[in-house]
């Protein structure tokens, strides 16, 4: 049997997500809902709890009781290893090097990365299956990370071998939509203006910065998922 505090949540809930309790509107005050379920201001206040908790309503001191409106959600993205991705998707992966130097910072946003040392650009393509996944251009700091002076990335994902050699404190991601440009184009092996997704990520251990990558990834061969829902954590 449903209890009186889980039916008033459920009814609630039902025309909220039904639209009969549009986005910003003012419910009943707790009397009239004790009055409504003839029950107490302590079953009414617990349901209210419910569904404030789940996202659903906003309360508000000497004001009222509103339905909640919908949220912007900000996705925090884990930084993947490509070569699982590829793996557990049951292809084979690789990584082709195009480019290897170190060079000094040439703007702001390089020497903001770069601190007082040099950067590594590293540019690449992942493949599947032999075939073009993604361009990816890279900055290493030098400062941060001067082992990376050695290491040798011929067949080996940079990304893969930051993950596994250098501790990362905080990143910041951006995702757009690009069409594939010059030798961007050139390395994936399509026509100029193909639909690629783009993913900046920048990461950092504590102030340093640690890299920069920019992948341009084939728009019909990769995509991002995220999940969200009022119990979602």
């Amino acid at each position: 049997m449903t209890s009186l505090h889980a039916r008033i949540v459920g009814e609630i809930e039902a025309d909220i997500l039904s639209g009969v309790l549009a986005a910003g509107a003012r419910l009943p005050v707790e009397q009239e809902l004790m009055r409504r379920y003839d029950c107490s201001r302590m079953t009414v206040s617990k349901a209210l709890g419910e569904l404030a908790r789940r996202g659903l309503i906003d309360r508000r001191k000497r004001a009222g009781t509103f339905v909640g409106r919908p949220r912007v959600h900000s996705v925090v993205l884990d930084i993947p290893d490509l070569a699982q991705e590829v793996a557990a998707r049951g292809q084979a992966y690789a990584y082709r090097l195009v480019e290897c130097r170190i060079r000094p910072a040439s703007d702001a946003a390089e020497r903001a990365l770069a601190g007082a040392g040099k950067v590594l650009q590293l540019d690449g393509v992942h493949l599947a299956d032999g075939l073009p996944l993604a361009a990816e251009e890279r900055l290493v700091s030098l400062a941060s990370v001067p082992e990376a002076a050695d290491a040798s990335f011929d067949g080996v994902s940079p990304g893969g071998w930051l993950l596994h050699h250098v501790p990362w404190t905080e990143a910041e991601t951006r995702i757009a939509a690009d069409g594939a440009r010059g030798v961007i184009a050139e390395r994936l092996g399509v026509e100029a203006g193909t639909p690629c997704l783009v993913i900046e990520r920048t990461t950092w251990r504590g102030d340093a910065g640690v890299t920069f990558v920019r992948q341009h990834f084939l728009g019909a061969h990769y995509d991002l998922v995220a999940r969200f829902g009022p119990g979602a954590r």
